[in-house]
């Protein structure tokens, strides 16, 4: 193919890498921080009930009942909420919102490897601020940037940070700030207030981790009549199929399952997580549905130790972050088996 069909952007960025999904259904998956309980029986009865006949239509452009149910439970006003075709489609939209071609985007480093991606497809220069060597919070240098993306808690560490340096954060940039609460229902605190007192704050999230549907792509994102609408202006038409949005609401509307879920993933991420100490391994305090571990020994021994026994569990090979492993919450079943695996690797 001849080269210079493609924009040069798109030639010379790196692809996002997703989580692998692995074909074999006999290996344990720890690696995409996916829910490893149902979504809410309320899911099943939309599936069961739902009529084919209806998808020769458009469904609604605006995602209305979903976006009455998420104003509802938060205080927030419908044209105060935007839904997207996952929390990633409120990324790009930033993006492509609020940062002219040329401009410049940051958040920390390590975050979520996604904001470059979306950051190089529209030409915007980055600047991350690393994270403390402990992976704590470094005040962000935000002169000449137009947009901060703030992960929190933070993927892939878990961590928390405190709601007095975001506000302050929020206080002083001149551009918008995004929170990115993809975690936000795993966590002791959330940060929606602050889209309700600073308006230059969108807080963002998703239905993946908490409402166990990442099969499904659906998000939404909170803030001021100004920034929801100016995201509204460039969404793609009928963003949210229709299927996807009853779905959505059925699960949004059994706040008690979802719940008792994340009790659940909680009480085993603790168990876990002493147990890995005991062991050796060092962690810090997660607030998410999963563990950020530094092994004893090379984490890219590990990580391919674990695969050969049937675990995926999550490396990444960069500066900040190629001594951890990421490590999803899964079942009580799951995760003894992913202890197993660890002291029989840990033999060799």
């Amino acid at each position: 193919m001849n080269p210079s069909l493609l924009r040069r952007a798109v030639r010379e960025m790196e692809a996002y890498v997703p989580g692998e999904q692995p074909a074999d259904t006999g290996i344990i998956k720890l690696n995409t921080n996916e829910n490893p309980y149902p979504p809410s029986p309320g899911v099943s009865r939309v599936l069961a009930s739902f009529d084919p006949q209806r998808l020769r239509k458009y469904p609604d452009p605006g995602c209305a009942p979903l976006r009455t149910l998420i104003a509802q439970r938060t205080g927030f006003r419908d044209d105060e909420i935007l839904i997207g075709n996952g929390s990633d489609e409120i990324l790009a939209l930033a993006m492509r919102v609020f940062v002219e071609r040329g401009g410049a985007a940051g958040w920390f480093d390590p975050s979520y490897s996604l904001y470059p991606v979306l950051a190089d497809i529209e030409e915007i220069r980055h600047r991350p601020t690393a994270l403390d060597e402990d992976f704590g919070w470094n005040d962000p240098d935000t002169e000449g940037l137009d947009l901060f993306l703030l992960t929190h808690p933070n993927a892939p560490t878990g961590m928390l940070y405190e709601q007095e340096a975001i506000a302050d954060l929020a206080r002083r940039f001149d551009g918008v700030l995004l929170i990115d609460e993809a975690y936000a229902d795993f966590a002791p605190r959330n940060c929606l207030d602050m889209a309700r007192e600073f308006g230059n704050v969108l807080v963002a999230r998703s239905f993946s981790k908490s409402y166990s549907l990442a099969g499904l792509r659906v998000g939404y994102a909170v803030g001021s009549r100004e920034l929801i609408g100016a995201m509204g202006k460039i969404r793609d038409s009928y963003n949210v199929d229709m299927l996807a949005q009853e779905i959505a609401c059925a699960a949004f509307a059994d706040d008690d399952h979802m719940r008792r879920n994340t009790d659940r993933i909680l009480a085993t991420r603790e168990r876990i997580a002493e147990a890995l100490r005991e062991r050796g391994w060092t962690l810090p305090d997660s607030a998410g549905n999963f563990l950020w571990a530094r092994p004893p020994g090379s984490a890219a021994e590990w990580f391919e130790a674990l695969r050969a026994r049937g675990i995926l569990v999550r490396y990444f090979d960069a500066p900040r972050t190629r001594r951890h492993l990421r490590i999803t919450v899964g079942t009580d079943e799951e995760m003894d088996a992913f202890l197993d695996a660890v002291d029989a690797a840990g033999k060799d």
